[in-house]
């Protein structure tokens, strides 16, 4: 076939989602073809083979992340872009979007507990209040409080505290990571949407403590429901994600966006159930076929253009 568009999917061990997606495209005899990508011994000044990359496993495989990299700089569409992802935390995502007038918990970013080797306390860390005001922090964001990692998804490193000594004793034991401090909000709702093409937003209720969906479409009601859709897209719109799910805690008909760090959300298909299943596959397969004929140049969307080529400028 004759100017065929090229898709592939980087992924890791998932195993219902991939050949679901890779079929759903094939399928729609579209002139796009999708494909499990294979990367290695990628040269400097070298094509790649992709018009649109799906990125779902860079965040552990960190060679991944530096090959789609150089795809963006060959004129790939990359979902989701890489050097966002690389540069997102849950700190600045909590600033971003109080600027943007989204309703997040109250937030502190704490110092990590830990260094490399070569830091040395007294002589690297000078730019460093120290010690930690723990009863502002906890005045401040109040108790229970959330101690989570800023870089973290999945729920790891994610820890309820009801006491002060409680916080410090997580805290104390993080290592490396950076960490931030997150104001509890006891939800009356809880709602996971999946963003797809910054402008397709599914909420989904969501049971936090089985990690469960629940199939009620209607359960946000006639306003809830498009004040979090709204949100959600302001959200994924800022960020430049194609692909994301962001969970908000609705208290007292307000809804708090507690989580929107997820560029690889959850398409398990045992997880999210056959009905959002079904719904991920069709529209994730449309936004590809879609960027694979009409591309959306990310360089240019961000204007990194003149970032990216200065140095041949004349």
């Amino acid at each position: 076939m004759a100017n065929v568009k090229n898709v592939g999917l980087v992924v890791g061990r998932e195993w219902s989602f991939p050949p679901a997606f890779i079929e759903a495209v094939n399928s729609r005899d579209a002139g796009v073809v999708a494909s499990l990508a294979k990367f290695g011994g990628e040269h400097m000044d070298g094509a790649m083979d992709y018009d649109v990359l799906v990125d779902r496993i860079s965040h552990e495989v960190p060679m991944y992340r530096t090959v789609l990299k150089h795809a963006v700089l060959q004129g790939t569409t990359v979902i989701n872009n890489p050097f966002m992802w690389s540069a997102d935390d849950k700190f600045f995502g909590a600033s971003l979007i109080t600027k943007l007038g989204v309703v997040s918990p109250k937030t502190v970013v704490l110092p990590n507990k830990e260094y490399i080797p070569g830091i040395i306390p007294g002589e690297s860390l000078r730019n460093l209040k120290y010690p930690l005001d723990w009863d502002d922090i906890v005045q401040w964001v109040g108790l229970p409080c959330i101690l989570k990692d800023a870089h973290g998804g999945g729920w790891k490193e994610v820890y309820v505290c009801d006491t002060k000594a409680e916080l410090i004793h997580h805290y104390d034991h993080s290592g490396m990571l950076t960490m931030i401090v997150q104001e509890f909000i006891k939800w009356d709702e809880f709602v996971r949407c999946i963003c797809l093409g910054q402008e397709e937003i599914l909420p989904i209720k969501y049971d936090p403590k089985e990690r469960k969906y629940r199939t009620d479409r209607d359960f946000l009601g006639p306003v809830l429901g498009p004040r979090v859709e709204k949100d959600a897209r302001t959200i994924v719109k800022a960020l430049g994600y194609d692909m994301n799910s962001i969970e908000f805690a609705i208290r007292d008909g307000v809804p708090y966006a507690i989580d929107f760090m997820n560029p690889a959300p959850d398409f398990d298909i045992n997880s999210l159930t056959p009905q959002y299943f079904n719904w991920a596959v069709e529209h994730m397969s449309d936004l590809v076929i879609r960027l694979a004929k009409d591309p959306r140049t990310i360089t240019k969307s961000l204007g990194w253009d003149a970032m990216f080529t200065a140095s041949r400028a004349k």
